[in-house]
């Protein structure tokens, strides 16, 4: 098995994705990097640390374990990236061109890149929003990810780089914090229900967006990596969905397990960026190409989740 780089791997995405891919090829080869300090998440196996705008460093380490594929996963997310636009743009970007570049130059055989429905505006279909819909964001983020998406198409096209990219919805996972995006809410939501506490929503209650649970985004990101390439008919980013539901039906749902959980609303910013969403996502595309299919509803997500947070909660507070 080819060795295989992920960059963020100490994320909300990147703890799950490093310890799925440990897990299935073994943990040799699996290099895991963040600029943070390793966690406990990423199970066994070697760390570097490492800043991805620092492209000589991102080349020491291709160079030292002989990286042959990268997922690619180091950036500012939504919310965060409003408040602090020069760093989102700076890590968002000269990040994904240096891992680019480095594919080129050294002839990596693959690239994972996360985009995301934040690519998305205004002016998009709000319901199944197709794969070629326009791509015109109102945030920071989203104007990172049309342009990233680009990238990729560019590098395939020009330099035949094999970059594959998923436009991933909000992504739902109990195994470590949430990192700044404003899909969070539906992972802090669990915390506060577990804890017996009021969770104040920062969105409002029927505002609708595409999600997805950890375990199904994980399984969507393998399944397009070890897709045959001349499966991959979309060189940008593929639409990529599971559940779509609000802040309300959640709630809901956590009910049906803690009958006495209790929301309250308070909508801040945030709320304006999910506005600018899509509220579902057609992603037949992604179907009919690589065969992707989700396991995971609400409710099961819930039950799921309900189940298995309380023995790491205390871990990861």
């Amino acid at each position: 098995m080819a060795t295989i780089l992920i960059t963020g791997a100490c994320g909300q995405l990147g703890s799950e994705l490093t310890a799925e891919l440990r897990k299935k090829y073994g943990s040799d080869s699996v290099v895991a990097s963040d600029v943070r300090e390793a966690n406990d998440q990423i199970g066994e196996g070697p760390f570097e640390q490492l800043d991805v705008m620092d492209a000589r460093r991102l080349d020491e380490v291709t160079e030292k374990y002989n990286i042959r594929i990268i997922y690619h996963l180091a950036a500012l997310l939504s919310a965060s990236a409003e408040k602090n636009i020069d760093l989102a743009w700076k890590l968002n970007m000269d990040g994904l061109l240096n891992v680019l570049k480095l594919a080129r130059d050294k002839q990596i055989d693959r690239v994972f890149w996360p985009s995301s429905i934040a690519v998305f505006g205004p002016d998009a279909k709000k319901d199944g929003t197709p794969q070629n819909s326009p791509a015109n964001p109102t945030t920071v983020y989203g104007i990172t990810k049309v342009a990233g998406e680009q990238w990729c198409a560019y590098f395939h096209k020009k330099f035949g780089v094999d970059v594959r990219s998923l436009r991933y919805p909000g992504l739902i996972g109990y195994k470590s914090l949430p990192g700044g995006g404003t899909t969070d809410y539906a992972v802090d939501i669990y915390h506060k229900a577990l804890a017996g506490e009021t969770f104040n929503c920062f969105l409002e209650r029927d505002s609708a967006l595409p999600m997805m649970y950890m375990e199904d985004a994980v399984k969507a990101t393998i399944d397009l990596m070890e897709a045959d390439s001349e499966k991959i008919t979309v060189r940008t980013s593929y639409n990529v969905s599971a559940i779509s539901f609000t802040p309300e039906q959640i709630a809901a749902s956590i009910r049906q397990k803690i009958s006495d959980f209790d929301i309250s609303y308070e909508p801040d910013y945030r709320q304006d960026i999910a506005a600018s969403w899509p509220d579902s996502i057609d992603d037949s595309q992604a179907r009919a190409d690589w065969g992707w299919r989700h396991a995971f509803s609400l409710d099961k997500m819930t039950d799921d989740i309900l189940t298995n947070l309380p023995a790491i909660a205390e871990k990861i507070s």
